[in-house]
């Protein structure tokens, strides 16, 4: 890595402020493209202008560390992770690609844990990267779970989530599904999520509304192409929406759970699902502007996306080794 001097970082700074792109800065300094793309990347503070002054005084703290970091001293390990990152990718399931037998030739035999990319993202330079704007949640610190209060009970012919199977708990069959519904601010439209437990696999239909005839028809259009070992049981929560939870029921023949009431984490499964489609629409998001089409890519993006309980392999690798290949997405 060739180290800029401070009058280089202040020719930088004068031609961005002249809105020269990166090319034309490296011809007119003697630099590699690439050297202008990394010293923008690693000493930009997060909204603010390019400055020689603070990116100098950036590197000037790197150089004087002694306890350097894997991703500070590994350029190809750096720039790996921030990619996956920016792909939605989790810092374990990256340390987890990075220990199997599908990491990158060029990284073969480099690992780190997914702590190491935590701290670096905290408390090291990517503090300063922006790295946090990255992770799925994109908060500056991690928080703590709350509880919430219960509610009165308005379901029909409602069974505990106590009385759900072990089976269906300790994920060893296929078929069990959890299911919710996002909502985005100021609009009536929703997305219905239904999330499988086993392979993890993620659908996503648009509803008009909150009413349980909306949901109904979403939840029929996710179940309908699957054969009936995938039809074994559907865990809600307490919301209106999920009334119609008898018509599902009887008409696939499964099973139908709900938590206690506000006790979401009961099937933290589709509530992490969630957690990572809100990385591609956020609660600002207009949603009468996606496509259907839209709207199937960022699902499939996700079932792309390889997954720690699946040894790394991705949901849709999963289903279609159980179903050999019969069911298209």
């Amino acid at each position: 890595m060739q180290i800029l001097t401070f009058y280089e970082r202040q020719r930088i700074e004068y031609y961005r402020r002249l809105h020269f792109g990166m090319r034309d800065i490296a011809k007119r300094i003697k630099r590699d493209h690439s050297n202008i793309v990394r010293e923008l990347r690693r000493n930009t503070i997060p909204g603010e202008r390019y400055s020689a002054l603070k990116a100098q005084a950036k590197a000037d703290r790197r150089a004087v560390k002694t306890n350097h970091r894997k991703l500070e001293t590994d350029e190809r390990l750096h720039d790996f992770v921030e990619s996956q990152l920016e792909e939605g990718w989790s810092p374990q399931l990256i340390a987890g690609r990075l220990q199997g037998d599908d990491a990158p030739p060029h990284l073969h035999g480099v690992t780190v844990s997914h702590e190491q990319i935590y701290e670096y993202i905290y408390d090291g330079p990517g503090r300063y990267e922006g790295w946090y704007h990255l992770l799925i949640r994109k908060h500056r610190r991690r928080y703590p779970k709350r509880g919430r209060k219960p509610h009165k009970n308005l379901i029909p012919e409602l069974v505990p989530i106590t009385l759900r199977p072990d089976i269906v708990e300790q994920r060893e069959r296929f078929g069990d599904w959890e299911s919710d519904q996002m909502q985005f601010y100021k609009q009536a439209q929703r997305l219905s999520v239904q999330y499988e437990r086993k392979g993890l696999l993620i659908r996503l239909h648009r509803v008009n509304n909150k009413t349980a005839d909306e949901n109904e028809r979403a939840i029929t259009k996710t179940l309908e192409p699957f054969p009936d070992e995938y039809q074994r049981s559907m865990t809600f929560d307490r919301g209106s929406e999920n009334t119609c939870h008898p018509k599902i029921r009887d008409a696939f023949r499964m099973d139908t759970f709900f938590c206690a009431a506000y006790a979401a984490w009961q099937k933290g499964g589709v509530e992490n699902a969630i957690g990572l489609i809100r990385r591609y629409l956020p609660k600002k998001t207009d949603l009468a502007t996606m496509t259907n089409a839209q709207l199937h890519q960022i699902q499939e993006k996700l079932n792309n996306r390889p997954r720690k309980k699946l040894n790394y392999k991705t949901p849709n690798e999963v289903l279609q080794a159980s179903l050999g290949g019969a069911l298209n997405s």
